[in-house]
């Protein structure tokens, strides 16, 4: 790769409202984004962090700088993946030198991937925890979504009222549900029995990271999914048996290189495979979209959230997802 030069910046997206779900509350997307530069070549990469390890703007700037000489001395995607610690700087770094691969050779990063031909893909459009006339509204605003992920909080019969309600909402819709760890063992036979009634088709997350083994030989009528029990990839093999599916987001891991992997370990071990994402502008999207070629389910939501977007940005339409190299690619664009 040869030698580089590294920008750091920090932005504050302002979100258009309050985004709840268990135990936290987002009011703004606050990203750092790398730039590398190699010559007249560069290529970005956007990071939120992940909130709940303490990954945060602050962190990730720290971590930069302290890798910013091993960085700047331009090594491959492989060796960033044993030079930092994976986290949203990682990830910063790693989607940077994608584009500036890119960049260089003068192609789509999806080329790069081994991707032949992308294609738009059904994503989920999230409706953050709230009273469940809110959550109804929501989902009747999301005219165009195929797919509604539900954000719950822990407070059993009310998620179970959100969930029935925005299920009469909704009668055609596909439905998951995210538990965001705010539930114990002992409450997922009741939510269950209640989600197999509304014929939601995704529980992600029920239980708090750390309480993996009380999944253990639990039988749920519908698939649950790990997230917060699931960095990086050595996290996914301890996941079959407990887990179908695997959540990938790409600030948890530390980039597309160890997402792809991951997904591919995950299909070989018999689990789904699902791509998600923080907070975040497109230019978080794009990786993302690119691992979405490989998943069976893709939450790539963040920007509709954001008061304002970058522009390009990726398109929502008819309740899919595209991200064109415009939005992340070579400076000067290549047909797609």
């Amino acid at each position: 790769m040869g030698k580089l030069t590294l920008d750091i910046a920090v932005e504050k997206h302002r979100l258009a409202a309050p985004f709840r779900i268990s135990g936290y509350v987002f009011e703004n997307a606050d990203v750092v984004v790398v730039t590398l530069r190699s010559g007249p070549h560069r290529g970005r990469g956007e990071a939120s962090g992940v909130y709940y390890t303490g990954d945060d703007v602050a962190h990730m700037v720290a971590t930069l700088e302290e890798y910013r000489s091993r960085i700047e001395d331009g090594p491959s995607r492989e060796e960033l993946r044993s030079l930092m610690p994976a986290g949203g700087a990682r990830n910063a770094v790693d989607c940077a030198l994608w584009e500036l691969e890119a960049d260089q050779a003068g192609v789509p990063v999806w080329t790069l991937a081994g991707i032949q031909s992308p294609q738009r893909v059904v994503t989920t459009f999230t409706l953050g925890a709230d009273d469940p006339e809110v959550m109804v509204e929501g989902a009747r605003k999301y005219a165009q979504a195929r797919s509604l992920k539900l954000k719950l909080t822990g407070e059993l019969e009310m998620d179970c009222e959100r969930v029935r309600q925005v299920r009469a909402a909704r009668p055609d819709t596909w439905i998951g549900v995210d538990g965001n760890q705010g539930f114990t063992i002992d409450q997922l036979d009741r939510l269950v029995s209640v989600l197999v009634d509304a014929r939601v088709s995704l529980l992600e997350q029920p239980l708090r990271r750390g309480h993996e083994a009380d999944l253990e030989g639990y039988r749920s009528a519908i698939p649950i999914a790990a997230d917060e029990s699931v960095l990086t990839l050595e996290d996914v093999a301890g996941l079959a048996g407990r887990f179908d599916i695997v959540n990938i987001k790409l600030d948890k891991c530390g980039g597309l290189t160890e997402g792809l992997l991951m997904a591919r370990e995950a299909k070989g071990l018999g689990l789904g495979v699902m791509v998600g994402n923080m907070t975040g502008t497109s230019l978080a999207m794009a990786p993302g979209f690119i691992l979405a070629q490989l998943c069976d389910l893709v939450d790539l939501d963040g920007p509709i959230f954001l008061a304002q977007d970058r522009v390009p940005g990726v398109v929502y339409d008819e309740g899919l997802v595209w991200c064109g190299d415009d939005v992340w690619g070579p400076q000067d664009g290549v047909t797609t």
